[in-house]
């Protein structure tokens, strides 16, 4: 009798499901000559945006933390109604007026899938993927004109779900990471980066700015947690402000393409700093 060989199941690893401005998935083989070389017990992320280095890590235990209502209902939403979700998802359109009847809707009257699938159309349907608001906290991105955007990627959406099932997703201020770091914790910020010059300061994300006094705030949480004996990463512009601020600590240099600008000249590779309290 023939032996019956049993197939193992393609694990399939997820991919940030949304696009956000500064995202680090092209950065991610950089990145991983700096991670910690110990076992990550607790992974800590205050700046979740796309989480692409959540999603490379997968780590067994996180704390994932952000400011922005819309991106906390979304992820919370993948993790426990994921159903739901992909229903909603399937309604939309990918046409002008209707991307401005969705834009234009209250996020606060909607269902909380029907809130996550208004975020994901929008961040997929909007010009350069970007998701700004203006200081009402409405979106205010116009429609992308895009052919065929993926929408909907049930595959990568049901992968998300699954990494996200032993992460705790709050919506929080960056400062409120501390209160729930442990020692040996590892700690990845990814804040909006301050400016190379005074007119690419590109920080709304939410309804408040993200500005010098928030870098300076952010500066002391690195330095409490490291008090806290957590591993700690922070991702930021090459500018001497930052380098000044983080003098203390070991500062490597990365460099990222620049997708995300209105002039096609200005798109290129750029160095960007990664500050860590830890040596390999």
């Amino acid at each position: 009798m023939q032996a019956v060989v049993q197939k193992a199941e393609k694990v399939v690893k997820a991919r940030p499901p949304v696009k956000w401005a500064g995202g680090k998935s092209q950065l991610l083989a950089q990145f991983q000559e700096l991670y910690p070389s110990t076992d990550i017990k607790l992974y800590m992320e205050p700046f979740l945006g796309g989480g692409a280095v959540f999603f490379d890590i997968c780590p067994q235990r996180a704390v994932l933390l952000d400011n922005n209502p819309e991106l906390v209902n979304f992820y919370n939403v993948l993790k426990y109604g994921l159903e739901a979700l992909v229903a909603d998802l399937k309604k939309h359109r990918n046409e002008d007026y209707y991307f401005y009847e969705v834009r234009a809707m209250d996020p606060e009257k909607l269902s909380p899938a029907e809130r996550a699938s208004r975020f994901l159309f929008l961040n997929k349907t909007a010009y350069n993927g970007l998701w700004r608001v203006n200081k009402k906290g409405q979106h205010n991105v116009p429609f992308g004109k895009y052919k065929n955007p993926r929408i909907l990627d049930e595959g990568n959406l049901s992968a998300v779900s699954s990494t996200l099932r032993n992460a705790e997703i709050l919506e929080r201020d960056f400062e409120c990471v501390v209160q729930y770091a442990e020692p040996g914790s590892f700690v990845y910020l990814d804040p909006p980066y301050h400016p190379l010059s005074s007119t690419s300061n590109f920080t709304s994300y939410t309804a408040s700015p993200f500005g010098a006094e928030d870098q300076e705030r952010l500066a002391k949480v690195f330095q409490k947690l490291d008090r806290q004996g957590c591993l700690v990463m922070l991702s930021n512009s090459d500018t001497p402000f930052i380098r000044e601020l983080y003098k203390e600590y070991l500062i490597d240099q990365v460099f990222a393409r620049r997708l995300i600008n209105c002039q096609g000249e200005k798109r290129g590779f750029i160095s960007e700093l990664v500050v860590r309290n830890y040596e390999q």
